[in-house]
């Protein structure tokens, strides 16, 4: 029954293995895109590292016997001399392999700082070019946890295991061809005597893949917990609520999880492997009895005999390094799917070629249709029967309840994602015909939680728009639109100061965050602006200083505002009140007041709020 279990996994494994041959010349390819003509020299250095040892190993013969005989005669240095060119040949060899090793080790070395680049370029390209939808599924942070576990270690310890299977492949030839002449069935031999080490490398490989594979979100799991830990972002949080403790705990519960499994698996790959050992064992020692009865029985020499003992010894050995490094391929290739995988993603909205013929970007506007929309993986819809009408060189402000679908219009109006149904069309054209790239050179936008680089405060800005050389009077320029260029003259060097407290520069608040932030969407100067919570982190003295820089800024352009406050709401030219992903209200700050709805009432309920902190 065992047997015939082994025989099943086997089979298994070589059907397996059978499906990933693909990966093992996409995985040439990359290495040879990544270091070309370094491999071929690498490649060339093991050729003749495995035709080495076979060549010293052949000279022991010839050597010993000499020795043999030299003892035998005068026992003088005259006596050693035909046997001069020999010892010197072996001497020269051994050098020119310490030698060759050498030059290999930094050959890797090159080979691996290149592939590692390579792949890791390969990585962001491929991050870059999803879409939105695939960062809201777990599955697509499982494989890109896995490429990046086997980014930088697969690739490269494949092109190790390929460069000593090259070695000893050919090493092992060399011994079988020496013990050959011997007797016809010792290379046979030698090959049975270590076949069950095949079938322990196979059946250890794949039960050592699948507890990887399944334990892809237990390995994410305790890196979220060691980050929680770790980062500045949580830190008063933890301390605040005490939940370090609670933290440690699960990290340990899950790394004591994962190392009991790894440990058993090591285990019982020891208790087969000793098996394996005494097998191998026994083989030797049924050999070179057998070699020695031949010599005792004056059918071989000394030189002989050393020569078959070392052939035996170094091709078991090449043996077990070559099925060793068959299995270590075999795993890496089944690790490199992870890496392929995450490479095969295609992006799911439709590419288009469709350009731009108005230099004006808008000449009608922005309509939504009846349209439908909800997140990957969610059953609920974040916007239904969605119709709305953005009007060219008008200021639009959305509000609304959390949860009202605000912040999924700005995905939608940047083609982040497709709607499931209607349509939203930009100057009568469908969006799905209008290329996101080409939508985002026209667009700039403010995101409700922007992100904070780890760059001096000019660089932070200039960030608006990599498709220029920044000028500094148009760095300044865009500060004093976003309303940062107060902050930024309270910082010792100014618009050179670095911001943030990971690199050794200086913090900024919540609020100074925000208007940097703004500054860098107005740098890019597009016809379309789209803010999320622009003055969410302002107090009412500076959201009133910005909200007049606003107005003058987004004159003659197209904006769209998405925020709590009524007092920013009220300065555009059409309000639309967002309840459940529809539009309830729609129309200027007077007529809605006039109207004397929902928004007249949250107007008022503000305002009370807003007198009560006053006082």
């Amino acid at each position: 029954m065992s047997q015939l279990s082994t025989l099943s996994k086997l089979r298994d494994a070589l059907a397996q293995f059978s499906a990933q041959i693909p990966y093992l010349s996409r995985t040439g390819r990359l290495i040879w895109n990544a270091s070309g003509w370094w491999s071929f020299f690498w490649m060339v250095l093991l050729i003749l590292q495995g035709i080495i040892p076979t060549v010293i190993v052949y000279l022991m013969a010839p050597l010993i016997d000499g020795i043999t005989a030299a003892m035998g005669e005068h026992k003088s240095w005259e006596s050693l001399q035909p046997i001069l060119p020999t010892i010197s040949l072996m001497v020269f060899l051994m050098v020119l392999n310490e030698l060759l090793g050498t030059i290999t080790k930094w050959i890797r070395t090159v080979q691996s700082e290149l592939i590692g680049e390579s792949i890791y370029d390969q990585i962001h390209s491929k991050a870059l070019s999803l879409d939105m939808s695939f960062f809201d599924s777990p599955e697509y942070y499982d494989k890109l946890h896995r490429a990046r576990i086997d980014a930088m270690n697969r690739p490269l310890a494949l092109l190790e295991n390929i460069g000593n299977l090259t070695r000893s492949g050919i090493t092992l030839l060399g011994m079988l061809i020496l013990l050959l002449p011997y007797a016809w069935w010792l290379p046979l031999l030698l090959l049975i005597g270590t076949f069950p080490a095949l079938l322990l490398v196979i059946r250890h490989t794949i039960r050592f893949h699948h507890w990887r594979t399944k334990n892809t979100v237990t390995v994410r799991k305790t890196n979220y917990y060691d980050l929680i830990l770790t980062q500045q972002s949580s830190a008063a949080e933890i301390r605040l609520f005490k939940l370090g403790n609670y933290f440690k705990n699960q990290f340990t519960l899950l790394k004591t999880k994962l190392r009991t499994e790894h440990i058993k698996l090591i285990r019982d790959e020891v208790v087969s492997e000793v098996f394996v050992v005494m097998l191998g064992l026994a083989v030797v020692a049924g050999a070179m009895g057998w070699m020695l009865m031949q010599a005792l029985e004056g059918k071989a020499s000394m030189g002989d005999l050393v020569l078959f003992y070392q052939a035996f010894v170094q091709g078991q050995k090449m043996m077990k390094t070559l099925l060793r490094d068959i299995g270590e391929v075999y795993k890496n290739i089944t690790f490199l799917e992870n890496l392929f995988d995450f490479f095969d993603i295609r992006p799911k909205l439709l590419e288009s070629n469709q350009t731009l013929v108005s230099p004006q970007f808008l000449t009608d506007g922005i309509r939504f249709e009846n349209v439908s929309f909800r997140y990957p993986h969610t059953q609920r819809w974040a916007l239904r029967h969605f119709s709305l009408t953005i009007p060219a060189g008008k200021t639009v402000a959305i509000v609304g309840t959390n949860g009202a679908g605000k912040s999924t219009l700005i995905k939608l109006l940047n083609r982040f994602y497709d709607p499931q149904e209607g349509r939203i069309t930009l100057d009568k054209t469908d969006f799905k015909e209008l290329s996101p790239d080409m939508l985002h050179r026209y667009t700039t936008v403010l995101f409700q939680e922007p992100v904070k680089y780890e760059a001096t405060a000019a660089q932070n800005i200039a960030l608006g728009d990599m498709s220029r050389e920044p000028l500094q009077e148009e760095i300044e320029k865009a500060a004093y639109q976003g309303g940062s260029d107060g902050p930024i003259s309270r910082l010792k060097q100014g618009y050179a100061t670095r911001l943030g407290r990971q690199f050794g520069g200086e913090d900024l608040s919540t609020g100074e965050w925000q208007r940097i932030a703004l500054s860098r969407a107005f740098f890019r100067q597009a016809p379309f602006i789209i803010l999320d919570e622009p003055t969410s982190a302002m107090d009412s003295w500076a959201e009133n200083d910005w909200l007049q820089r606003f107005m003058k800024l987004a004159k003659d352009k197209t904006a769209v505002v998405i925020t709590h406050r009524f007092t920013t709401a009220m300065k555009a030219d059409i309000i639309h009140l967002m309840d459940q992903g529809r539009v309830i209200e729609s129309g200027t700050h007077e007529s809605l007041m006039a109207l004397d709805g929902k928004y007249a009432q949250s107007w008022k309920q503000q305002i009370q709020l807003s007198a009560f902190d006053l006082k």
